[in-house]
C-alpha cells in the first residue's frame, strides 16, 4: 500500500530533521518506507504501518506547531506512544479496516458495515451524500474525515453548516447577536470538533477561520477552494439552498451532505433539497450516495430500539 502526504505550512527540515534524521528514526521503529521529495511525503508499507507513520507525522506537526521546535527525544516519545496505542486497539493487534483519524482519545474508525461503505465513498468521491437515522455517525464521521484531510494538508480549511429551521423560528426574531442566535443550532457540529481537538487548539482554528461553523444561508455568494464543506441536517435545506451549497464547490474542494429523511421539518416534505438531490445526482460520476440504517446505530443500545418503535408506529 502507499499513501502520499503534503507539507504546506511547515518547513520540511524543521519537521523531518537535518538529513531526514527524524524520518530515519520512524523507519527504524516502524516497518515502512518513507520517501521525501520537497513538500511531498510518500509512505509505503502495509495498512497498519502506514497508519502508524501517518499518526507519528501528525503528532510531530502538532508538537512543532505548539512549541516551535521538534527534538529527537520528542520524535522517539511520539513513536513509542503511538505504537503502544495502535497495538493496544484490540486483541488481535490489528488496526480497524477504516481508521479515519486519531483524535484526542485514540483511533476514530468505522464500526459497522454501513460506516465502512460510507468511508469508502468518502475516499472515492468528491461529493458524498450520507442518509440515515440518528446515531449512525453521519455527522461525526464526516467531521472526522474533514479534520483528517485538513491535518494532512489535503485541504486548507473546513466549512461546517446547517439550515437553521429546526426550532421553527426565524433567526431575525430571536434575541441576541448573530453568535447567540446561531450557536444553539450549530451545537452538534461544535460537539464533534471538541472530541477531535483540544479546546485551545480549536479556538485558534476558529479564530483564524481555518474552521468555520455557519448557518447555511451564510454560504451564499462564496466560492470555496481547497476546502471541505459539510452540510449537516440537509433534509431541512430547500432545493434552492441545496443547489446553492453544492455550487459553492471550488478547485480542490470536497463536500459531504448528511441528513435523515424521516426528520424533515419543512412545511412540505417534497421541498426537501436532500430528497431531490439524492435522486437527481444518483448517477453523476464523482458523487456518492450511501444509506445507513438501524444496524449502523452506535449510540446507547436503546437508541436502535427507539428508532424501531417509531418506524413501526
Amino acid at each position: 500500500m502507499e499513501k502520499i502526504l503534503e507539507l504546506k505550512t511547515i518547513e520540511p527540515t524543521a519537521l523531518l530533521g537535518v538529513g531526514d534524521s527524524h524520518i530515519k528514526l520512524i523507519e527504524k521503529a516502524i516497518p515502512a518506507t518513507i520517501i521525501v521529495r520537497g513538500e511531498e511525503i510518500k509512505i509505503q508499507g502495509d495498512q497498519q504501518a502506514i497508519l502508524q507513520v501517518q499518526e507519528v507525522l501528525h503528532e510531530m506537526m502538532q508538537t512543532f506547531t505548539g512549541k516551535g521546535s521538534l527534538t529527537v527525544k520528542d520524535v522517539q516519545k511520539l513513536i513509542t506512544l503511538i505504537k503502544a496505542n495502535v497495538n493496544g486497539m484490540d486483541k488481535t493487534n490489528t488496526v480497524p479496516e477504516h481508521v479515519i483519524h486519531y483524535g484526542r482519545k485514540g483511533a476514530i474508525s468505522a464500526k459497522t458495515e454501513g460506516q465502512n461503505r460510507y468511508v469508502e465513498m468518502l475516499n472515492n468521491n468528491d461529493v458524498v451524500f450520507s442518509i440515515g437515522p440518528a446515531g449512525t455517525g453521519k455527522t461525526f464521521l464526516s467531521v472526522a474525515f474533514a479534520v483528517a484531510a485538513l491535518e494532512s494538508h489535503r485541504v486548507d480549511r473546513i466549512i461546517l453548516c446547517r439550515p437553521a429551521v429546526e426550532a421553527g423560528e426565524s433567526l431575525g426574531f430571536l434575541p441576541g447577536d448573530l453568535k447567540d442566535k446561531v450557536d444553539p443550532y450549530l451545537a452538534p457540529l461544535y460537539d464533534s470538533l471538541h472530541i477531535l481537538y483540544a479546546e485551545n487548539q480549536l479556538a485558534q482554528l476558529l479564530e483564524r477561520k481555518v474552521i468555520e461553523v455557519v448557518p447555511l444561508a451564510y454560504m451564499r455568494g462564496r466560492t470555496l477552494d481547497s476546502a471541505y464543506m459539510i452540510l449537516d441536517e440537509a433534509q431541512n435545506a430547500t432545493a434552492l439552498q441545496m443547489k446553492m451549497f453544492l455550487t459553492r464547490l471550488g478547485i480542490g474542494s470536497k463536500a459531504i451532505i448528511t441528513g435523515d429523511v424521516t426528520q424533515i421539518d419543512l412545511q412540505n416534505r417534497s421541498d426537501s433539497g436532500l430528497l431531490q438531490a439524492s435522486e437527481l445526482l444518483n448517477n453523476v460520476q464523482g458523487i456518492g450516495i450511501v444509506t445507513l440504517g438501524k444496524k449502523d446505530v452506535v449510540r446507547h443500545p436503546l437508541v436502535m430500539k427507539i428508532i424501531e418503535a417509531y418506524d413501526q408506529n
